[in-house]
């Protein structure tokens, strides 16, 4: 089962949460204060951003990743899959339950 990596401009992350939460796209999103340094465009660019962590599932993540690029303020998103090869059962069960 995937846990999916966002980041986000800070003042953007409510809304990313409280929409993947709303549409059961994902059962939980931890939300950590993080700054990116990155190159865009030939530049250089340091902001502050909200790193989210969206746990979902296999079947739900195509949707997920559609509805992130449609409310995400970015041109070109930050949003990488990471598969898990252990997780503790009871919470697999209620991942897979919170998730439609």
């Amino acid at each position: 089962m995937p846990t999916v990596y966002i980041t986000t401009p800070p003042e953007a992350a409510e809304t990313l949460v409280e929409t993947l939460l709303e549409e059961r796209l994902a059962a939980c999103v931890n939300r950590l204060p993080t700054k990116s340094t990155y190159r865009w465009e030939g530049e250089i660019h340091r902001d502050e951003e909200a790193l989210l962590l969206a746990k979902t599932t296999a079947e739900a993540y195509p949707d997920l990743v559609d509805r992130v690029r449609e409310i995400h303020p970015h041109d070109v998103p930050c949003i990488e899959r990471f598969d898990e090869d252990h997780v503790l059962e009871p919470f697999a069960e209620w991942r897979d339950t919170s998730v439609r």
